[in-house]
């Protein structure tokens, strides 16, 4: 409805009544031009009817959208199931064109405005998070493993003679592969153990580096967000031998935008060294469905390049979700959430720290952690090694998802490579030990059903312990008696 076609309107009620309908309309489209005008996400989230009469107008500047369009190419936007089409908005051109994921579709402006507009409410994000200077990102329809890989390719064609990436230790596939994937050879670099904690060990690093020379390395790929006992890399100081190696730096951050301690690492690093890029999960830091990732960087023209390297058009759909949920949200919805999250990992700390006083265990001391917290298992570990493993079990079948149980030793093979102690993030880590962690998102009620749940299955797993031990004990006392047996009857 334009102001014509309400002064039309007029002619068949009552003028009174349509000029209020008009305002009403304004109110939404004054909404729609700060956004258009700003392109930040909106202090103050919207209602959906805004959110979805956004939607459709976006829509309706497709081609597929118009009415009377006469589609002759092989590729006009044409969906069989109405259910899809609705699912999407009638957004079905997707994003980018064949040379670039960021380029403008000339059939499909509605879909080239939603990609523009994602990408900078997403950078007003980073940026409202603790990532103040950076200067240009993009949404790729792409997991966090296979962005990262994006980023290797693209250095790839400014370090010709490169072949090998220096990784500071994480026990996680999808960062591994990441590399594989893209062609190089992972230089795995062992954390050392500092208290409780396993930490970046530099001087190794640059070791490795002045080893392989600098020229053959492609770059330092580290990690922010991880699971405990491991904390974030030392960012500040490899951001600084990148700086005077004159090597790359490529940051997974998979799920540190909710964490204001791991963007305040990336932007320190930025300013006293060198990162390149730094990258992020959708579903992990915006709780939106899987499928998506957030490139960023301080270096608009190299964030440039990653986005041509992409081959092809691609989905809109992680670019949908982010943005209906960042407007449904606002930045201060936004903000409340990581307040929550922090306050949630506080309460976690201090319950789990109860509970595990209360099995004569405790809570390791990893206070570099922003995220994820660890519990040991040592008593579980000693009693049966079998043990540990049945406690994640346990915890499985009574719909406890997202703790994870490590126990010693285990040894796992990626792509040809071995890993001792895998999923512990070192060869020997001293002690078995189940993590938790306090994401975005995370309610109370989540927290005091996991420690109920856990203290169940840790007195059943202690007393399954104890049966077996008193088994294994009559076991014994049985065989020696029999030995004692057969030496009478020899004698």
């Amino acid at each position: 409805m334009n102001a014509e076609n309400f002064g039309s309107s007029e002619r068949l009620v009552t003028a009174a009544y349509v000029r209020q309908g008009a305002q009403g309309r304004r109110a939404h489209e004054l909404r729609l031009r700060a956004l258009l005008e700003q392109g930040k996400c909106p202090e103050d989230g919207w209602d959906e009817s805004t959110i979805e009469l956004f939607l459709h107008e976006l829509a309706i500047m497709d081609s597929n959208n118009f009415l009377g369009n006469c589609g002759v190419g092989e590729r006009e936007g044409r969906v069989a199931s109405g259910l899809v089409a609705r699912r999407h908005y009638r957004l079905i051109h997707g994003i980018g064109r064949s040379g670039d994921i960021s380029a403008v579709q000339p059939k499909a402006a509605g879909s080239s405005l939603l990609n523009k507009l994602t990408n900078s409410v997403v950078l007003d994000i980073i940026k409202l998070a603790g990532v103040r200077t950076v200067t240009n990102c993009f949404v790729v329809p792409m997991a966090t493993g296979m962005s990262l890989t994006l980023c290797f390719l693209t250095l790839r064609h400014k370090r010709p003679k490169a072949k090998y990436i220096i990784w500071p230790r994480i026990d996680q596939k999808s960062c591994f592969k990441s590399m594989i994937t893209a062609g190089f050879e992972p230089v795995v670099i062992e954390n050392v153990l500092e208290g409780d904690e396993l930490r970046t060990d530099i001087e190794a690093v640059e070791a490795k580096i002045k080893a392989l020379g600098a020229e053959n390395i492609l770059c330092v790929h580290s990690t922010t967000s991880c699971f405990a006992p491991r904390v974030p890399d030392r960012l500040e100081e490899l951001a600084v031998i990148c700086a005077n190696y004159d090597i790359p730096h490529i940051v997974n951050n998979a799920y540190g935008v909710q964490s204001s301690k791991c963007m305040h690492l990336i932007q320190q690093g930025a300013r006293v060294g060198r990162i390149d890029a730094f990258v992020q999960s959708l579903d992990k830091n915006f709780m939106v469905p899987v499928g998506g990732a957030i490139i960023a960087g301080f270096n608009e023209s190299f964030i440039q390049e990653i986005s041509k390297m992409y081959p092809g058009r691609a989905s809109a759909s992680p670019s949908l979700d982010v943005l209906i949920t960042l407007l449904s949200l606002g930045a201060s919805g936004y903000k409340q959430l990581l307040k929550e999250r922090k306050e949630m990992f506080s309460y976690l700390s201090s319950e789990l720290k109860k509970l595990a006083d209360n099995h004569n265990e405790r809570l390791l001391d990893t206070p570099h952690n922003p995220i994820s917290l660890a519990m040991s298992l040592k008593n579980l570990d000693e009693n049966n090694d079998v043990a540990v493993t049945q406690l994640g079990s346990m915890l499985f079948t009574r719909q406890v998802s997202g703790a994870r149980v490590v126990p010693c030793g285990a040894v796992q093979t990626v792509n040809n490579y071995t890993f001792k102690g895998f999923m512990s993030h070192a060869n020997d880590y001293p002690c078995a030990y189940l993590n938790a962690a306090s994401a975005i998102g995370i309610k109370k009620q989540d927290v005091d059903v996991f420690l109920k749940r856990l203290d169940k299955c840790l007195k059943a797993s202690r007393k399954e312990s104890k049966k077996e031990k008193g088994v294994n004990d009559i076991s014994n006392s049985n065989a020696g008696t029999e030995q004692l047996e057969d030496q009478k009857i020899e004698i």
